[in-house]
């Protein structure tokens, strides 16, 4: 007798959109998609988050536009301690600054949400299964940012690699050399391709993370510890 073919279990997804009826309109949908297990809704960034440790998904299905913690700032927190959760943006913006901002805070996939239902089955199975999966609408902004060079990729810092201080991540100092450069934090949210809330939560990571009370302590900290160089 031939033994069955083994199948693989459902793909374990987390739905973080903050408006309730795209939300509901979206579980409902991936109830109905099979190989599909939803097993949690969450209505903003910090509910995403915590939701996602508690749940372990293996994809994330992330709206960026969200109130206290948005979708690029909660794609970057949980690239970083649940790495393992591939996210993908689902949102109604195809821009520079979502597409961008986005890819770099870790995110494998991006969708716009006019995308059908077998799209967003097979982004979510090719996810799953580490690989990368891109709208079409959204492959130029990419193409145009490669084109452009390393300096507008990466936003021009020169963090990355360092071996930074007080567990910073690498754009946490990317944003404290463009503080120390003297931007504000729209200026640092048009280099870095994010949004100015994506930039506060930065700051207030890495203020909190080195013990900073103003972006003058900021500065001092970056030349210090040889994150900027002071102007000579």
């Amino acid at each position: 007798m031939t033994a069955p073919i083994p199948t693989r279990a459902p793909v374990r997804v987390l739905l973080a959109d903050d408006q309730r009826l795209v939300r509901e309109s979206l579980s409902t949908l991936l109830g109905l998609l099979g190989g599909i297990d939803l097993v949690a809704s969450a209505s903003d960034g910090e509910e995403a988050v915590a939701l996602a440790l508690e749940h372990k998904p293996e994809v994330v299905l992330m709206d960026l536009r969200m109130p206290r913690m948005d979708g690029i700032a909660a794609t970057e927190t949980l690239h970083e301690l649940l790495p393992e959760a591939s996210v993908i943006a689902l949102t109604t913006f195809a821009d520079d600054e979502s597409v961008l901002g986005a890819l770099r805070a870790g995110a494998r996939g991006y969708l716009t949400k006019d995308a059908g239902a077998d799209d967003i089955r097979a982004a979510i199975f090719a996810v799953a299964a580490g690989e990368a999966t891109l709208d079409p609408a959204v492959q130029h902004h990419v193409v145009a940012a490669l084109a452009a060079g390393p300096e507008a990729s990466s936003g021009g810092g020169g963090c990355a690699d360092a071996d930074l201080p007080d567990g910073l991540t690498p754009r946490e100092a990317e944003v404290l050399e463009l503080i120390a450069a003297g931007l504000s934090n729209a200026e640092i949210a048009e280099r870095l391709f994010v949004s100015p809330t994506t930039v506060k939560s930065h700051i207030n990571h890495l203020f909190a993370k080195a013990g900073l009370r103003d972006r003058a302590q900021a500065v001092g900290y970056a030349y210090r510890v040889g994150v900027a160089v002071p102007p000579q």
